[in-house]
């Protein structure tokens, strides 16, 4: 498969909590196994990147220390993430990266740290935390798949009227706890409290935001197969054991590419 796909990976030694840069990793892979070129760009605060020159950008998650560090940056980069996304460039955020691409965080404390509004939503601290592993239905092409991560966040995030859920969340809490939605979409900008890493655990969806990221450069029809086996074997593992330890009823457990 002769093509070329450009990654950004957005504040790699800043935001990275839970492996997320993992993320970057499985979709640099998946492409490499295909035979495309692959170049990962490592954009830092103050660099001078160009963001519309990616295809995809990847951003994770951090503490607040952190996100204050990446909130001014990104602000000084709104304009230039705004040209990107109309360009057609993908977007994936989790966690504290997500709740960047809001309106704002407000801490505990009062304080509001400033997001880029890219996604219509904000987030407040709450007392708890919401933890553990997560099971969630995303629709990708008018099919539905079962997405699997892990959650841990204080943030709850609340979407604005218009804005859709990425996912609905059949085990854990998504994005507050209270109505069942799970991080936030807005054409090809995808926000999640989903660590994982998120791509790891569903190879299916790694493909997805792929095959997303490709149409930008022209590339039309689906991605060829890749053997898949051992990660759709952890998938069913982990769907067994939620089911045992919660008694979470069975979802639908989608399979992402099935070639040998």
């Amino acid at each position: 498969m002769a093509t070329a796909v450009t990654i950004g990976h957005l504040y790699p030694d800043l935001l990275d909590l839970y492996s997320d840069r993992g993320n970057v990793m499985i979709l640099e892979k998946r492409a490499r196994w295909r035979g495309m070129d692959v170049e990962v760009r490592r954009i830092g605060v103050g660099d001078g990147a160009e963001l519309a020159g990616c295809d995809l950008l990847v951003m994770g998650g951090g503490m607040d220390r952190e996100q204050n560090l990446v909130a001014r940056d990104l602000l000084d980069r709104r304009r230039e993430f705004e040209r990107a996304v109309d360009e057609g460039t993908v977007v994936l955020a989790i966690c504290g990266g997500y709740q960047l691409l809001g309106e704002y965080f407000e801490t505990g404390r009062g304080e509001k740290i400033p997001g880029i509004g890219l996604l219509d939503l904000y987030t407040v601290a709450g007392e708890s935390r919401m933890v553990g592993n997560v099971a969630a239905v995303c629709r990708m092409d008018g099919r539905e798949e079962t997405i699997f991560g892990y959650e841990n966040h204080s943030g709850r995030t609340f979407l604005r009227p218009g804005t859709e859920p990425w996912m609905r969340v059949v085990q854990g809490f998504g994005n507050n706890g209270e109505d069942r939605g799970e991080g936030a979409r807005k054409g090809r900008v995808f926000g999640t409290y989903l660590h994982g890493p998120l791509l790891a655990k569903n190879p299916g969806l790694a493909d997805w935001l792929l095959r997303l990221a490709l149409e930008r450069r022209g590339f039309t029809g689906e991605l060829p197969p890749l053997n898949d086996r051992w990660e759709e074997a952890a998938r069913k593992n982990l769907e067994q054991r939620l089911i045992r330890l919660k008694g979470m009823e069975s979802p639908h457990v989608g399979s992402g590419s099935t070639g040998e």
